[in-house]
């Protein structure tokens, strides 16, 4: 029986197995450039003179934090993942790099218990590759459930360049050297293989811009380095 790659439990197991590795390796994936997109696609919002409250949607081991503090200091942080793995370390890193002043929820971001109309800011890096159209239905609607009026929001993910010679290059580092990468120094290239799986399925971030527009957000699109990357940002007015 094929394996449903966008069912909750394989993707929670999958991320939990990559846990101790997955801040190195999305480095090296992106060749570095996943740092600079991280503060990329912050510029999209914009500063704010009251204590914002932020979440971090699919915040992994934390790997946002730092641009996120630096982008808005003058705010309190939420960050929420599913991974016991991720948030074992986005927890310590909670403690020893921000004094505890992270407050890290263990929830699925498609069944949460999140507060209405209560987040200034909803942001989320590299975890929309692995939601399907129905379920980047659901977040459009929690995304907008959970943001005061006013509020804003930016998603980035990974891409397949729209560029031809690009798509080739890309899709087989991807796909044939970054699992060799990881049987060289993790032991197990099977997880690495599924993450270009996931981004030749997700292809870009249109749909899901598509998708939040419907529901009534502003939202805008936007590509990064020849679409490597892609995102959206945008605002909720209603």
């Amino acid at each position: 029986m094929e394996i449903n790659i966008y069912n909750p439990d394989y993707v929670k197991g999958l991320f939990n197995r990559m846990s101790s590795s997955y801040e190195r390796m999305n480095f090296i994936t992106s060749f570095g450039f996943s740092i600079r997109w991280r503060r990329q696609f912050l510029e999209k919002l914009k500063q704010t003179d009251h204590k914002a409250e932020i979440i971090d949607l699919l915040t992994g081991m934390g790997e946002t934090w730092n641009a996120t503090k630096n982008k808005l200091p003058n705010s309190n942080l939420t960050v929420l993942d599913f991974s016991d793995g991720m948030l074992q370390y986005a927890k310590q890193k909670s403690k020893t790099k921000f004094n505890d002043q992270v407050i890290v929820l263990q929830q699925d971001i498609l069944k949460n218990e999140l507060p209405s109309n209560y987040f200034d800011f909803v942001i989320c890096a590299f975890g929309l590759k692995t939601f399907n159209t129905e379920q980047l239905q659901i977040l459009a609607l929690e995304t907008k459930r959970i943001l005061k009026q006013g509020g804003q929001f930016s998603f980035i993910e990974i891409s397949e360049p729209s560029n031809k010679l690009l798509k080739i290059l890309y899709g087989f580092y991807l796909g044939q050297i970054i699992p060799i990468l990881g049987k060289l120094f993790l032991g197990n290239p099977d997880e690495y293989k599924m993450l270009w799986k996931y981004t030749s399925k997700f292809k870009n971030a249109k749909i899901a811009s598509d998708i939040f527009s419907n529901v009534g957000l502003e939202t805008h699109y936007i590509s990064y380095f020849y679409g490597c990357a892609t995102g959206f940002y945008g605002m909720k007015n209603d």
